[in-house]
């Protein structure tokens, strides 16, 4: 699964593009934009690019309107097909947000429930009584997502459904070329549904991505062969800046040794799963580390552990924005890709991950661990690569054992001897690859 190698870039578009807050039906074309973006992201390391929504929908993206079009605040279909050759022109993969839990209130089907009631075919795409009524007075009751009714949940149990969906996401493959799904809320879903995506989409394509959005919880009732190849670990998310700022690396490599050591009641082994240090949804990274200088060791973390690693926009080189200011915080407009010192050594992360199978799929073992201190140990095929990181201001002296005397280290392409021990210094991470 080409997934499972890849390092993946996450857009909002609408933010990104700088579209209006609210879908007033007029036109522009923004989206050719992300095209520009392309060497950028080529650069950054990342082979593919997870968007966020980009169909038609009332304002944010996730209450959609219709999934057939693209959103005339973005521009046409045509001009999102073009964004998308260019990506793959660069080897540049597309995954697109796939938002099949619920959709806006000006959703067509919906629109037509609205003017003819009980009269309407579409009726039974939602879950509708007509014996009661709505926040917005619509002469029935429906069940909106988790109490937000301008998010009316769909029937995935109707089979009608269920077919519009999977010939929109034909449509998808056919006009777009795209290569997966992000699936939204994806614990909401009905697992039969799940089942049936996924047999679709292997129709499709045999190497077709499937992520979901999963928040806690037991990953395997979702991420399994019949179902999604893939999640959200958001178990781990909060464990990487927590431990950063609490100047605590039990946390992370506990949650890790929990979930991908080598023990037998270790819960993911052999899975790979979406890992992040900020996304569209969360305080930006920069916002969130009270020490400026563990940024670029946080990406260590995140490119060190099991999982395929995932930059938000922008927080490549440091960019802010806090939740409690609101989305357009989290979701803002660049004139232009930034590049520094922080840009520099995520690439240099991302090229070491995607160049090393042992990064991409190997095993995970803890070798040393203080609380200012941790080195991992990633193994498969015969490849050896040790994560050794240092998140104080002073130098350290690891000891312990290294198996070998020299090692390569995959981000500066300079050699290590383990002889005597080995000297971290203030603030860092390195990569080996033990020879």
């Amino acid at each position: 699964m080409w997934a499972y190698e890849s390092v993946f870039y996450q857009i909002y578009p609408l933010g990104f593009c700088g579209a209006p807050r609210v879908n007033d039906g007029t036109a522009a074309q923004r989206i050719s934009k992300i095209a520009d973006w392309a060497e950028h992201i080529e650069r950054l390391g990342c082979n593919a690019v997870y968007f966020s929504p980009l169909f038609e929908s009332d304002s944010h993206g996730y209450d959609t309107r219709d999934y057939r079009l693209l959103d005339c605040r973005l521009g046409t279909n045509e001009d999102f097909a073009a964004v998308c050759k260019t990506l793959h022109r660069h080897d540049i993969r597309v995954v697109l947000d796939g938002v099949f839990n619920h959709v806006g209130r000006g959703f067509w089907a919906f629109r037509d429930v609205q003017e003819k009631k009980w009269d309407s075919p579409y009726k039974d795409w939602f879950h509708i009584s007509f014996d009661g009524n709505s926040n917005y007075d619509d002469g029935f009751w429906y069940e909106g997502w988790e109490g937000h009714f301008e998010l009316v949940k769909l029937n995935l149990r109707n089979p009608a459904v269920v077919a519009h969906i999977f010939e929109c996401i034909r449509g998808w493959v056919e006009e777009f070329d795209i290569d997966g799904l992000r699936l939204d809320v994806a614990y909401c879903l009905d697992h039969d549904f799940l089942r049936q995506l996924r047999t679709f989409c292997d129709s499709l394509k045999p190497d077709f991505f499937l992520v979901g959005e999963l928040l806690h919880g037991d990953y395997n009732q979702f991420v399994n062969d019949g179902m999604l190849r893939s999640c959200t670990n958001y178990e781990c998310y909060k464990g990487l800046y927590s431990s950063m700022n609490s100047l605590n690396l039990f946390e992370i490599t506990h949650s890790l040794l929990r979930q991908f050591g080598p023990e037998n009641w270790s819960l993911y082994r052999g899975k790979h799963l979406l890992s992040f240090v900020d996304n569209h949804d969360v305080t930006r990274i920069a916002s969130i580390l009270t020490n400026p200088q563990h940024l670029p060791l946080i990406y260590g973390l995140l490119f060190g552990m099991p999982g395929i690693p995932c930059v938000y926009y922008g927080s490549e080189w440091g960019a802010e924005g806090q939740k409690q200011q609101g989305d357009n915080a989290l979701r803002p407009s660049f004139d232009a890709p930034q590049w520094n010192e922080l840009t520099d050594q995520i690439a240099a992360m991302a090229k070491a991950h995607r160049e090393s199978k042992a990064l991409c799929f190997g095993d995970f073992k803890q070798l040393l661990l203080q609380c200012k201190q941790c080195i991992w140990e990633r193994t498969f095929d015969g490849e050896r690569v040790l994560i050794a990181i240092n998140i104080d201001s002073e130098p350290y002296t690891a000891h312990f054992d290294a198996g070998a005397g020299r090692a390569r280290d995959l981000i500066t392409d300079q050699m290590h001897d383990f002889g005597g021990g080995s000297t971290l210094p203030p603030y860092s991470v390195a990569f080996w690859r033990v020879e």
